[in-house]
């Protein structure tokens, strides 16, 4: 327990730190959308394409991995779908309730794994985020848009922009050709992948808003209560299921239970939805998740 808290505590103190920063008003207020940018397009998939560029790609567990992923999103979908149904949520309220139970925190769960497992944790979740990633994202927007009547054009064009997709392709093509990173490139991703995590973990903590807060008190709950404990829970369920071997469960679960992506408010702002809620869901689970993300790896 001690070990695991020492782990993760300066994760979240750079979280906080963003938070204070941007409310003390330094640098000032232009910088923390110019960096989101540059960590979003260049240093982020830089990380992504780096590890999945020497991920182990034999690793005997990966197809029940891959299983496993598409599996649990599939029935946190099925489940939504009902619930959209019975209690008859507009696209714009549904958009943001299935992006916080659907989405995750992409920085936060790669420093976690990094600081458990160093390289092996960073490689494998590369290989569960070159899967989840595109998943996640049309589940995300065919939401926005359900009552628009998203067509295959809607959900694929911003899969086909999206950067971090992008790298996961190109990474996954390098690895597959099996000619690497020549030329010293392999070290000039390492030292913008290096940049990107410290840099997310300060955006994550700048775009809280707790003012956001005191609306919605009862569906901010209840998403939560959902999103990093119910959530989780089906992950291990399926692992269990699975047979997964321990650190690809941990892997899982993990990503199951952390909270919900910053950059969900932008997409739930550009297509219409509920972005107040949304705002509440993101800064909600965020503040929690410093304590449901050490009980759910200390039950594992």
């Amino acid at each position: 327990m001690i070990a695991l808290l020492l782990a993760l505590w300066p994760l979240f103190a750079l979280i906080v730190a963003g938070y204070l920063l941007r409310r003390a008003g330094f640098p000032n207020e232009a910088f923390w959308p110019g960096a989101e940018r540059l960590n979003y397009f260049v240093l982020f998939p830089a990380l992504l394409l780096s590890n999945l560029a020497s991920a182990p790609l034999d690793n005997p567990a990966l197809p029940r991995l891959a299983l496993a992923v598409v599996l649990g999103l599939g029935l946190l979908w099925l489940a939504l779908l009902l619930a959209r149904r019975l209690f008859a949520w507009p696209a714009a309220r549904f958009g943001a309730i299935a992006q916080g139970i659907l989405r995750f925190n992409t920085y936060l769960g790669l420093a976690t794994l990094g600081s458990l497992y160093g390289p092996d944790g960073l490689a494998l979740a590369a290989l569960m985020l070159a899967l989840m990633i595109p998943i996640v994202n049309a589940m995300s927007v065919w939401a926005l848009l359900a009552e628009h009547g998203a067509s295959a054009r809607s959900l694929l064009l911003p899969m086909l922009k999206n950067p971090l997709i992008l790298a996961c392709l190109a990474g996954a093509a390098i690895n597959l050709s099996g000619l690497g990173l020549p030329g010293g490139s392999e070290r000039l991703l390492a030292l913008l992948a290096a940049a990107s995590l410290p840099l997310g973990l300060l955006c994550v903590g700048a775009a809280l808003q707790p003012r956001q807060l005191h609306g919605e008190v009862p569906a901010l709950g209840w998403n939560c209560a959902l999103r990093l404990l119910a959530v989780p829970a089906l992950a291990y369920g399926v692992a269990r299921l699975l047979a997964l071997p321990a650190m690809e469960s941990t892997v899982l679960v993990l990503f199951f239970a952390l909270p919900t992506a910053p950059t969900a408010y932008v997409l739930t702002r550009q297509l219409g939805g509920d972005s107040q809620l949304m705002a509440g869901i993101i800064t909600l689970q965020t503040l929690l998740a410093a304590l449901s993300l050490p009980l759910v790896l200390v039950l594992l």
